[in-house]
């Protein structure tokens, strides 16, 4: 594992759950008429966090950048499925806000060295 990866570990790690706990609440929304933002969210939120996996796994310099972004979309994305009461928005919910809080690290680290 190189350097970088190490450095990110926890974030890379919530990046992947949080993506794969989006897609699979946009699966089990898509096609109800009343769910339909939830899982427009929760695809947009799935695109990002693997977009930032990928620039964590390659140490990109824009990291602390593009976490910004997915702070954003993650908390977004948590405030929908927290208005839901099924099982898989609930998840979807706890792990969007976990990474949102594992990208404030990222945010302020970023924020500190510039």
């Amino acid at each position: 594992m190189a350097h970088h990866e190490h450095r990110y570990q926890s974030s890379l790690e919530a990046a992947e759950h949080c993506a794969d706990e989006c897609e699979h609440c946009a699966d089990r929304c898509t096609g109800e008429a009343m769910m339909a933002e939830c899982a427009r969210l929760c695809r947009d939120c799935a695109d990002i966090c693997r977009l930032l996996a990928a620039f964590m796994a390659r140490g990109s310099r824009y990291i602390a950048e593009l976490s910004k972004s997915c702070i954003t979309i993650c908390e977004a994305c948590a405030t929908e499925c927290e208005k839901h009461d099924s099982e898989h928005c609930k998840k979807c919910a706890e792990a969007c806000r976990n990474a949102a809080a594992e990208y404030k690290k990222i945010a302020m680290v970023g924020a500190a060295a510039m």
